[in-house]
Order: structure tokens, then C-alpha cells, then sequence
């Protein structure tokens, strides 16, 4: 029996000899989700360069499948079941962290922590403790805003500066210290010192004294901050010096190794 263009197309390998339509349905997934989580049809054609019949195909697809829905205005939004698929994804992530995160506690003394940016929330997603007696602790699965955290400045530190207002605004800043920054341009300035300095630190701001200094992981598949907290007596000024360069390192190696599909 003649195959159709239209099946032909869809199912050619790709110039990675993959399956082309697989490459095109996830590659319509991360646009839907760069756009918010809601488009049109027409603006993913335009964007990805896609004919709209092929388009179409691909979406009902997805959303036969769960994995998008059709709203009632006609767009397209991304479903329920990939909730399940990004749970999954992050408490995975979390489990190749653990050796980095193991490393950086040998080599700071701190507990060591990797949180992502979900939404408008920070979660941890990893955590190794320090071996010290007095030492912090962070649940597994906690969701915290992000203008109180070190990781939330590290994550959001390249971000516009229009959308972290906005991301500020739907939140709002309540303090959780006296020495939470509270408003907008308080916090763009401190993700200017990010961006200036190479980390962010959470000086008693999420908790009086306690000191956070984190980094981002580079080129993470999903973004991704790993930090050392530890007693504002221990995480001075000085320890700040001994440790950002050794924070900078293990978040490379990690993202190396996320990279690789190959973690430690």
C-alpha cells in the first residue's frame, strides 16, 4: 500500500537519526511552555517554522495522548500528565545531585542543597546534611518564594528584569526577617550583585542567623541553583571566600555530567 506524504513526513528519521515526529511534538512542548504554557496554532507555526497541517497533526496527538489540552477559546495549553512526567524528572535530578551535593559538604564543612525554579516557587529537591552537630536543615519537597532565598536569586539573576517584576507581583514580598528584601528594586539590585559577583548569597534573610551562598548549575536541562547554608558564625565573610570557588566548580561538574546524560 503507498504511504502518504503526509505519514512519510512524519515518521522520517531525523538528521540525528531519530524519529522525526517524536523531535517535532517535544520540540512544540518547550515552545508551548517558552510562551507561558498557552499558545495558538498559528503561533507555533510561525515560531518553529512548522506547516499548520503538520501542526494540528502533532497537537491532537498530544492532546489524545494527555499530554496537551484544548481550551475553549481554541488554544492549545500543556496538560495534566506532564505534572506527573516533571515530578518524576525533578526527584531524579535530585538523585544525581546527591553525590555533587555529597562533595560539596566534604569540602565546605555546610549542608548542601539543590532547588529549581517551579512556577513562580523555589522547591528543594536535594539535600545532603552537614556533619556538624549545629547545622540547617531544608525538607526535601519545600516550596519557598523566591526574594528570601539565595537559590532564588541565583535562579532568577539572568532573568528580564520585567518578568522578575512580575514574577514579584503575582508572589508578593512578605518578610520573613527584618532583613528580608521586600521590594522590587531592592531585589533587582541584589541580582545585579549576582550577576556582578558570580553567586548570591541569603544574609539572615530567610532565617536570622543563618547565611546562604549559592551559584547556578550552567546549561541545566531544567534551571537549577545548588547552595551551602550553614550558622552565620561559620558562613562569614572569609568562608565566603574559601567557598564560592569550590560552589562554581561542583555546579560545573554537575552540569557537565547532566549534559552527558552520565552523572556521577
Amino acid at each position: 500500500m503507498p504511504t502518504s506524504s503526509a505519514s512519510t513526513t512524519d515518521s522520517a528519521k531525523s538528521a540525528s537519526g531519530g524519529v522525526q515526529s517524536l523531535e517535532r511534538a517535544f520540540d512544540l512542548l518547550e515552545r508551548m511552555a517558552d510562551a507561558g504554557g498557552e499558545v495558538g496554532l498559528s503561533e507555533l507555526s510561525a515560531s518553529s517554522g512548522l506547516p499548520l497541517p503538520t501542526i494540528h497533526r502533532l497537537m491532537r496527538t498530544l492532546v489524545a495522548c494527555g499530554y496537551v489540552r484544548q481550551q475553549p477559546n481554541r488554544r492549545y495549553a500543556l496538560g495534566p500528565r506532564l505534572i506527573r512526567l516533571g515530578e518524576s524528572a525533578s526527584r531524579l535530578l535530585g538523585t544525581w545531585a546527591r553525590p555533587y551535593l555529597a562533595r560539596l559538604v566534604e569540602e565546605t564543612g555546610e549542608t548542601a542543597n539543590m532547588a529549581l525554579l517551579d512556577g513562580d516557587e523555589i522547591v528543594y529537591v536535594a539535600q545532603v546534611p552537614s556533619k556538624h552537630s549545629m547545622r540547617m536543615f531544608t525538607e526535601v519537597g519545600r516550596r519557598v518564594l523566591p526574594h528570601s532565598t539565595g537559590v532564588g536569586k541565583a535562579l532568577l539573576a539572568n532573568t528580564p528584569a520585567a518578568e522578575v517584576r512580575a514574577l514579584l507581583g503575582r508572589t508578593g514580598m512578605p518578610a520573613a526577617t527584618e532583613k528580608t528584601i521586600t521590594t522590587a528594586d531592592g531585589f533587582l539590585a541584589a541580582l545585579d550583585d549576582v550577576r556582578r559577583l558570580g553567586y548570591a548569597v541569603d544574609d539572615n534573610e530567610q532565617e536570622i542567623g543563618v547565611r546562604c551562598l549559592a551559584v547556578s548549575v550552567p546549561d541545566s536541562p531544567t534551571a537549577a541553583a545548588i547552595s551551602i547554608s550553614g550558622p552565620a558564625g561559620r558562613v562569614t565573610e572569609e568562608a565566603t571566600e574559601r567557598i564560592v570557588p569550590v560552589l562554581q566548580q561542583i555546579a560545573q561538574e554537575l552540569s557537565e555530567a547532566l549534559a552527558t546524560q552520565n552523572p556521577a
